[in-house]
């Protein structure tokens, strides 16, 4: 509501169709001027000090994965996990293909299952589909997005073990940010994160905060939780120049 505007109509129809969001054609720095739009992240946590471990992660994923000459010893990986649950795993047919990602050395994706997680090394993405994913462990990058389809996991004052999970798992076990749902969306593919758009956008070099945005085409529903600014494949500023 607070970027895309009041929809009071989907109080009585949550299934419906929503605003599409102009968000996800645009590719300028100024969406505010442009489109009248202005993306918004809640940077929200369970603790104060949650809070200050999740910016300190988007610091250090800044240019940590741009392009160099040199290729990276062991890639980033996006894992995108198919599930057993048919409702929630409706994205598998968004997933792309497993392996490097066209034109960027330092990330590939990674297909798997959920039921047979292999060990989750220098994870930059994971998205799936389930009502309560298995507890997250493993090593996760700076900067790294995850996410779920489910019906409530943006309902941030659920507590860990309440319901569906609340996104804000994904940041206490490391993650960076993740986006979530807070009414019953069902299962539009359009009201998630769109694997493919979310990959590429991240890979191009835009923040945590504009990749999620490109990559949901009816956001109505859900909030985009996180460290907005963590950019972990942007350019490195270029260093002042001596007066």
């Amino acid at each position: 509501a607070l970027a895309m505007g009041l929809q009071p109509g989907l109080c009585a129809q949550s299934c419906a169709a929503t605003r599409p969001s102009p968000y996800m054609s645009y590719s300028g720095s100024r969406p505010w001027s442009v489109i009248g739009l202005r993306p918004a992240m809640q940077l929200a946590a369970r603790s104060v000090a949650s809070a200050q471990a999740l910016i300190e992660r988007g610091i250090a994923a800044d240019g940590q994965l741009a392009e160099r000459p040199e290729r990276p010893a062991e890639p980033a990986r996006a894992y995108l996990a198919s599930t057993p649950d048919a409702a929630r795993n409706v994205r598998e047919r968004l997933f792309p293909p497993a392996g490097p990602v066209p034109g960027v050395a330092a990330l590939e994706v990674v297909r798997v299952r959920s039921e047979a997680l292999p060990p989750l090394r220098r994870t930059l993405v994971y998205e799936t589909g389930l009502a309560r994913p298995a507890p997250m462990v493993g090593e996760w990058l700076p900067g790294a997005l995850a996410d779920h389809l489910t019906s409530f996991g943006g309902q941030l004052e659920h507590g860990p073990g309440d319901g569906q999970m609340n996104v804000l798992d994904w940041l206490e076990s490391g993650a960076t940010a993740s986006y979530g749902t807070v009414s019953e969306p069902c299962n539009h593919v359009q009201k998630f994160p769109h694997p493919q758009v979310l990959i590429r956008s991240y890979a191009q070099g835009l923040s945590a905060l504009e990749a999620y945005w490109r990559s949901v085409a009816w956001p109505a529903q859900g909030v985009f939780v996180g460290e907005p600014l963590a950019a972990p494949f942007a350019a490195p500023p270029a260093s002042a120049s001596t007066p």
